[in-house]
């Protein structure tokens, strides 16, 4: 069984990150799937995904910091549009996030949350969410007897 939805993202500042957990389960309850796989793509060539801590705000700043260092924004980049920097954080970061699904539930760790990363906002945006697995009681056993 695979159900999918686009959902929509707004940013406010041009890097920031968005958490999109309760989305994401939002999607994955809709889905009817309780054991399988839930993959969250992200659909722009200057955003990306990625699983991190949801409890201390300092480590999305530390996060941003640490890109920008590693990759600053005013280098001498050929690229015209002056986002070179946006697309190469992207690529770092990654475009999507794999997260387990048992018993209607994503399977994170207690500090987890997805977050949508913007680097070149703000802007309207959107990800793609698919749940990919098997419905019922019987199936959600098996998967908790494997564990």
């Amino acid at each position: 069984m695979v159900h999918s939805a686009t959902i929509p993202v707004t940013t406010r500042k041009r890097c920031c990150w968005v958490d999109i957990t309760d989305q994401v389960q939002n999607v994955v309850g809709e889905s009817g799937i309780t054991s399988g796989i839930c993959n969250v793509n992200g659909l722009h060539t200057t955003a990306g995904l990625t699983l991190n801590e949801n409890a201390d705000p300092d480590v999305g700043i530390d996060f941003f910091n640490g890109l920008s260092t590693l990759v600053p924004r005013d280098e001498n980049y050929r690229h015209s549009e002056g986002n070179s920097d946006s697309h190469i954080k992207a690529s770092l970061v990654g475009f999507h996030v794999q997260v387990p699904v048992l018993n209607s539930r994503l399977v994170l760790g207690t500090w987890q949350s997805i977050y949508f990363c913007e680097f070149d906002g703000p802007r309207q945006r959107k990800y793609m969410v698919t749940v990919i697995g098997e419905s019922g009681e019987s199936s959600t056993r098996s998967v908790q007897q494997q564990i």
